[in-house]
């Protein structure tokens, strides 16, 4: 994955608590997100496509997901891989400054052709 320059000197979200292991966190953060997305665990397994002992396992910190899995999970309980894994779920207000700052740099940079092309890339975004 390509990092900008101006965005590689900004600081990055705080680490889980390291006392814990990386099974429970992904544990409680998968049902706190499970909880607010008002699902079962039997109806995020189904969603996932594994099965609901599997996610009562990864739920309860018993396993780890793999990758894949984690992937998976984010789509379906709403939430990011940072967030699952235990880092803040949105950035500090000075890490998205600074990617704002960075972007429209960028975007000042643009010629007219380039420009047009983002805009009506843009439109499509809701």
């Amino acid at each position: 994955m390509y990092i900008h320059p101006d965005i590689r000197a900004v600081a990055l979200p705080k680490e889980p608590e390291p006392s814990r292991p990386l099974s429970a966190i992904i544990g409680d953060t998968t049902r706190i997100a499970r909880i607010r997305a008002n699902l079962t665990q039997a109806e995020v397994a189904q969603l996932i496509n594994i099965s609901p002992t599997t996610y009562c396992r990864l739920e309860r910190g018993r396993m780890l997901p793999s990758v894949q899995t984690l992937y998976r999970l984010c789509p379906a309980l709403r939430t990011t891989p940072n967030e699952l894994l235990g880092y803040r779920a949105s950035l500090p207000p000075d890490v998205v400054a600074a990617a704002k700052e960075a972007l429209l740099r960028r975007v000042h940079e643009l010629d007219a052709h380039q420009a047009l092309a983002l805009i009506q890339l843009l439109s499509g975004v809701r």
